[in-house]
């Protein structure tokens, strides 16, 4: 009897321990994927926001050394050789200069207000897709932080979520001239938004996606800005109003309202207000490629590399707008929001859904 009592719980440990070495084997097979998506996925957002910093440092020098030929002179040229070491001088000042905040100021928004616009344009170039798919040991590793089937809705969500740095900045601050900056601001943000997501609905009925990867897939034979050149305009205008670049510099404008929003920042925190800025200007000409240029598609060269080069194609113009455009009015500026850039957007959307139905019919 007491043979068969052991001989049973023998048994029905050895049965425990196989139910438990199987529990771990599934548990083991079903969290390596998980495990290894999970450090892929943290790679890739170390290395894109490296990249995004840095492009972003050496842009400023771009940009003022372009401006100064624009205008006659020679731009920064005293930190290192050539001025390369002027975005580490910058950096430097930035972070050794005083921080004030104003008496009256509400301490926790004024403190906030900065993070949210630097952080609202990191997190647009997580579904920029800027290559084809990687392979590392057979294994395909895409080009993109994520790819989100509903990324176009995810871009235009975030720059929603961007009015609020600039309309909180401008409040928190307890400053006039800083608070009819951050009143310009969201006006134009909220009121360009229309036209820029209006411009795009053509480009995701060409495509059949939200999904920004599908997009660029769209346009293997031929890049959207041949089938919707209006499109490209609205958006690209548009999108220029959004981030607050020259003609459209109203909430900013130093002769009328100092420095606009960020008039009583000092130090770093303005320092992020800048990079937002730059950011920006990267993610604005990333998008462009994206919806208009065919992505990262081009003969010859690699991938990633016809991406930079239409990326920086874009920013160049940019900055050659800054030193040729003079700034518009701040009624001519709301009134082509609304009575020419919206119209023309809807009526787009008509002859291209028009021009759908014939061609499939």
């Amino acid at each position: 009897m007491r043979c068969e009592i052991a001989d049973f719980r023998l048994e029905e440990l050895f049965f425990k321990s196989a139910i438990c070495n199987l529990k771990s084997e599934i548990l083991r097979g079903l969290m390596s994927p998980w495990i290894t998506g999970f450090i892929l996925l943290i790679m890739k957002m170390t290395a894109v926001l490296f990249v995004l910093l840095l492009v972003a440092a050496y842009l400023v020098l771009a940009e003022r050394k372009l401006l100064a030929r624009l205008q006659v002179r020679l731009g920064p040229n005293r930190a290192g050789k050539f001025g390369l070491l002027q975005p580490l001088a910058d950096l430097v000042k930035l972070l050794t200069k005083e921080d004030t905040i104003p008496r009256q100021a509400d301490r926790i928004i004024f403190l906030l207000a900065p993070a949210v616009v630097t952080t609202t344009t990191l997190l647009l170039f997580a579904v920029v897709p800027f290559g084809e798919d990687l392979m590392y040991r057979g294994r395909a590793i895409p080009a993109i932080v994520t790819d989100l089937n509903v990324g176009v809705l995810y871009i235009f969500a975030l720059l929603s979520l961007g009015v609020y740095g600039a309309a909180l900045g401008g409040w928190a601050s307890n400053s006039k001239y800083s608070l009819l900056g951050g009143l310009r601001g969201a006006a134009q943000m909220i009121s360009y938004e229309i036209p820029l997501v209006l411009s795009l609905v053509p480009v995701v009925m060409l495509a059949g996606s939200f999904s920004l990867v599908d997009i660029v897939k769209a346009q293997a034979r031929c890049p959207f800005i041949l089938i919707q050149p209006v499109s490209f305009i609205l958006f690209f205008v548009s999108a220029t109003a959004e981030i607050k670049r020259i003609p459209f510099d109203l909430p900013e404008a130093e002769n009328e309202l100092v420095a606009g929003y960020h008039t009583e920042y000092s130090g770093m925190r303005f320092g992020l207000f800048f990079l937002g800025e730059y950011i920006g200007l990267i993610v604005l000409g990333s998008l462009v490629t994206v919806f208009f240029f065919g992505g990262w598609r081009g003969p010859f060269l690699p991938p990633l590399a016809w991406f930079a080069l239409k990326v920086l194609a874009v920013i160049f113009i940019m900055i050659w707008m800054r030193g040729t455009l003079p700034r518009l009015r701040y009624d001519q500026l709301m009134r082509l929001g609304w009575k020419v850039l919206i119209p023309v957007a809807l009526i787009n959307i008509l002859v291209s859904g028009a021009a759908m139905m014939a061609w499939r019919s």
